[in-house]
């Protein structure tokens, strides 16, 4: 399992970083191997949403979806057009994960082919993003959400934590 682990998160690296860029600035730096790390954490947090979909707000899988953020003053999260603080991300990860999908209710939790980009600044910052292809089953419907995100990490204390988030729908034309 840590060899398929290790081999995914290979190819990620691999289809992040394939542009062709001259190291001259800290936005032209790639920082591969914190990249594989960003990518690895990103796994990790879609996991414990998928293992801990619909088993309660205070699961163990949901302490550990709740572990990857970097709460405190600085934390903010754009989402539903509106700014939340560290208590009110918590909450809403928490009652959406944990109570409000039905038991084992995320059934695709991923992104749109091409659409992953990770940025590494300073080899301590990175900047995730995506268009999200999530879907959800609540109250035994089925919910697709197609979202931009962006997630910004910070390595602190050798792990890369979010310290915001940003949710806003896809606007078809």
């Amino acid at each position: 399992m840590k060899a398929i682990k290790l081999l995914l998160i290979s190819f990620f690296v691999l289809y992040v970083s394939t542009t062709n860029v001259v190291a001259n600035s800290v936005t032209d730096e790639t920082y591969p191997e914190a990249q594989a790390e960003v990518i690895e954490t990103f796994l990790a947090i879609r996991q414990s949403i998928m293992d801990g979909a619909g088993l309660g707000a205070n699961s163990e899988y949901m302490d550990q979806l709740i572990s990857f953020h970097a709460y405190g003053p600085k934390f903010t999260e754009f989402n539903d057009g509106a700014l939340w603080n560290s208590a009110e991300n918590e909450e809403h990860e928490r009652m959406l994960f944990g109570e409000i999908v039905d038991p084992g209710g995320v059934e695709t939790f991923w992104f749109q082919p091409g659409t992953l980009n990770v940025a590494v600044y300073y080899g301590n910052v990175a900047n995730l993003t995506f268009i999200s292809d999530f879907e959800l089953k609540i109250g035994g419907d089925f919910y697709t959400v197609n979202n931009l995100i962006t997630l910004l990490f910070v390595k602190t204390k050798g792990e890369w934590k979010m310290v915001h988030e940003h949710h806003s729908p896809v606007i078809d034309d």
